[in-house]
């Protein structure tokens, strides 16, 4: 395939659950193997550049045991899907056996299809690679028991929910160090040089059946965090850090393999510059679900060289469903913002539908929830506009707001995409009240031109230019909640 777009649409799926539904509306079993083409061609339709299938490797029989008993989990598991019963839990995704497409799923040929199947549409795939941990039964734990952080007896009187045996030895749980140790896998020492090599190794066999990686929890084996998660257990610091070690040696191999970090703590940057393509853009998430509308403009108003190099979302499996964090108009103007911003956009199955419920990882099969076709109608035709008119072409620029009531509040945020003769005007309220007010367009010869994009309904405001204020300023009342895209042209 050529290579990455520079802006892609992501599509995350959560494969287990995606696949067992799919079979139950057609009445017959689905795995990667037989995944309808129609299923394949509404990707397509919706201008998606990648499917990210989540949750596709061999899961530990050792780590369903130990969830199937833990308290925590299982009440989790309850409050998600009522009638829960054992037989539910088929493992997380993120406790891999072996990188290995699981058999339930269609292992790995069934893989090779789905891809085949994809590439046919320009469609790419993404899979995962979790870094810093492995299930308690990986072979590792046996061949290469030096690749892990080992314990001592004393660990286990001290911190037993810490250390856990296996292959007959003591071995750290995995963890970040804000949280308890997850009890199902076990820690890597990501400072073991052949630790390194053998994660290139891995990481090389997956680059052989995908086209990009989401590296999960990407910051907890930089140098800096895991000498301090884990002290005098792992010793001194390497001279290189963990990913332009593995980054580069797998490029060598695989040119154009585009790696995505999860990615928290500001730490962003600085694994954009250890080799990472993307990375998570959990502030603005935060500043959309949590935060002030000025907080969400010094958020935008970062390097575009770094803003283009974030994934925005609005969801993901980690969050809380975009339906149950915003209300519906609020969703839709969050959505506006999510698509046009400069970098890649994830979108989660089930987001466009409204669903509700954050399913954990673990389940097979989630509770049924009736779709919101209207909320569903309005997502398609946000993403075919953006990709039918070329919103996000050119230049962005951040557009300066100010408020036109009595207050001298302004919830507007607005920012501009500009290519030659033409670009895009994108202004949304993010506010539960109606926002009068002005948008300042960057320096430029392109001004609003009089019409209108008519596929979004709720966001069709007739487009006025101030006389008095000059043709660099547009004027916009937008209802609680709205949004705008407006047409520029040249004033040639």
């Amino acid at each position: 395939m050529s290579s990455w777009p520079k802006q892609p649409v992501i599509y995350e799926i959560n494969c287990w659950v995606w696949l067992r539904e799919l079979g139950n509306r057609l009445d017959h079993p689905i795995t990667l193997a037989t995944v309808p083409c129609e299923e394949w061609e509404l990707l397509a339709g919706l201008g998606v550049d990648a499917v990210w299938l989540m949750g596709i490797w061999e899961r530990s029989p050792a780590g369903i045991a130990i969830a199937g008993t833990h308290p925590g989990l299982l009440a989790d598991f309850r409050r998600a899907l009522p009638g829960f019963v054992p037989a539910d839990n088929v493992g997380s995704p993120y406790c891999i056996r072996r990188y290995r497409v699981d058999h339930h799923l269609g292992g790995d040929e069934g893989l090779a299809i789905t891809r085949r199947e994809l590439q046919k549409r320009g469609i790419r795939l993404i899979l995962d690679f979790v870094p810093n941990h492995l299930a308690t039964d990986h072979p590792w734990v046996t061949d290469h028991p030096e690749f892990f952080i080992t314990g001592s007896d004393n660990d286990n009187r001290v911190a037993p929910a810490s250390f856990r045996e296996a292959g007959g030895r003591l071995l750290a749980c995995g963890r970040d160090p804000y949280f308890p140790p997850w009890p199902d896998v076990l820690q890597l020492n990501a400072f073991d040089p052949g630790l390194r090599k053998a994660a290139v190794e891995t990481l090389s066999a997956i680059a052989d059946r995908c086209d990009g990686v989401r590296c999960d929890m990407a910051m907890l084996v930089m140098n800096d965090i895991f000498a301090k998660t884990w002290g005098e257990r792992v010793g001194p610091q390497p001279d290189r850090e963990y990913w332009p070690e593995v980054i580069g040696a797998l490029r060598s191999s695989h040119p154009g393999f585009l790696f995505m970090a999860e990615a928290y703590w500001d730490r962003e940057w600085a694994l954009q510059q250890q080799g990472f393509d993307y990375c998570y853009d959990k502030r603005l998430y935060d500043r959309l679900a949590h935060g002030s509308t000025e907080e969400l403009r010094r958020n935008l108003s970062a390097d575009l060289a770094y803003q283009e190099r974030l994934v925005r979302f609005m969801e993901n499996h980690d969050e809380p469903r975009a339906a149950a964090t915003f209300s519906r108009e609020q969703a839709k103007a969050v959505a506006v913002i999510v698509a046009t911003l400069p970098g890649a956009v994830l979108l989660h199955e089930g987001q466009l539908e409204g669903r509700r419920i954050r399913l954990p990882l673990f389940l097979h099969r989630r509770p049924a929830e009736p779709p919101d076709q209207e909320l569903r109608e309005f997502h398609v035709a946000l993403l075919r506009l953006i990709s039918r008119e070329g919103v996000k072409s050119g230049r962005w620029s951040l557009c300066h707001c100010e408020g036109g009531d009595e207050s001298g509040l302004c919830n507007l945020v607005a920012w501009s995409w500009e290519e030659g003769e033409r670009g895009h005007l994108v202004v949304v309220n993010l506010s539960p009240e109606r926002a009068p007010g002005w948008i300042t367009l960057p320096p430029g010869e392109l001004a609003p031109v009089p019409r209108r994009l008519r596929a979004l309904p709720e966001g069709e405001i007739l487009l006025t230019v101030g006389e008095e204020l000059g043709e660099s300023k547009v004027t916009v009342n937008l209802p609680p909640w709205g949004f705008q895209i407006f047409a520029l042209g040249s004033q040639r």
